[in-house]
């Protein structure tokens, strides 16, 4: 009798150790990567006449030590071509009228920021004229509601995928589930994002299709993982979507921004890469969309196929246990 009475006490305090141990794991798993933040060979052009260039090149060097990868190009004309095509977050223009910033806000307005923090410490006190080349909308002129919206959408994709899994049995009706997942979330967030919030400024379809291919990547995964292993793959497709992926996406910085390897991993996540994918076709015309396809897809196809196995396995054991 005593025994029994110890063991829900006993049962009651390792479940406050293992939430305890929890919180001690992920709140600097959140934390660390906005603390840290801060240029790390961050993309940028200098412009300009060569001589100039040079000499910029090295204030900013000394100035930031680490901070800038440089690239550089003859005029602002190349520079605005290198911003569009996303190859670099910013330019340090040279001109007859003296430096200028060329930004791109809408490819991170913390990278923007900053480099208009960066630009003021190599001016030498002069004024520096700061042009966008490609802006937020005016709706999210710093950004945070293309940061902030995106959230959800990751919060949605992981609830349908658990719910796929606790709610609905066999393969085919979850797969049914996956792809009206894809289609409803595409439809109804570009819907909200775009149409009714104006965080987004890109073509309708293009940026339905990239929300709608990060949802049915995340819930895939999620319910795949849960098909073949249980509660357990669920807790793991919620390691990958949201514990992991949230923190490492740097959906409201950059990539270059958080402690490496960390940003670069954040990319093969799917928040990673579903935020990257939006922003693409958002405010890019689909420049650098290739990659996170490419990552979305392979969560996807990976998703579907579990779902696929975990089906099968689950339909041979029934026929086994039958006979």
């Amino acid at each position: 009798m005593p025994t029994r009475n110890r063991s829900p006490l006993l049962l009651a305090v390792l479940v406050a150790a293992l939430a305890v141990i929890a919180q001690a794991l992920l709140v600097p798993l959140f934390a660390a990567p906005a603390a840290n933040l801060g240029p790390r060979d961050l993309p940028v052009a200098v412009a300009g006449p060569a001589p100039a260039v040079a000499d910029l090149a090295g204030r900013l060097a000394a100035a930031r030590p680490g901070a800038f990868s440089l690239t550089t190009l003859p005029d602002a004309e190349a520079a605005d071509r290198a911003l569009r095509d996303r190859e670099v977050y910013g330019a340090f223009v040279i001109g007859t009228d003296g430096l200028a910033l060329h930004t791109a806000s809408a490819a991170s307005p913390t990278v923007a920021a900053l480099l208009t923090e960066a630009v003021g410490q190599v001016g030498e006190g002069r004024p520096v004229t700061v042009v966008e080349v490609v802006p937020t909308t005016t709706d999210d002129p710093r950004g945070a509601g293309f940061a902030a919206g995106f959230l959800p959408l990751a919060m949605t994709s992981l609830l349908a995928g658990a719910l796929l899994v606790l709610l609905v049995a066999g393969g085919l009706a979850r797969l049914v589930g996956l792809v009206a997942t894809g289609l409803l979330a595409g439809l109804v967030g570009v819907t909200v994002l775009h149409g009714w919030l104006g965080v987004i400024a890109g073509n309708w379809l293009a940026e339905g299709a990239a929300i709608g291919l990060f949802a049915v990547a995340a819930s895939a995964i999620v319910t795949g993982l849960g098909a073949l292993l249980g509660r357990p793959g669920i807790g793991l497709g919620a390691l990958l979507v949201f514990l992991l992926g949230n923190p490492l996406s740097a959906v409201g910085a950059a990539p270059e921004l958080l402690p490496q390897p960390w940003g670069a991993l954040g990319q093969w996540l799917p928040v990673g890469a579903g935020g990257t994918l939006l922003r693409s076709v958002a405010f890019f015309d689909g420049t650098g969309a290739g990659r996170p396809i490419a990552v979305l897809a392979g969560y996807a196809v990976v998703g579907l196929a579990l779902v696929l196995v975990a089906s099968r396995m689950h339909r041979d054991a029934s026929t086994t246990n039958g006979r």
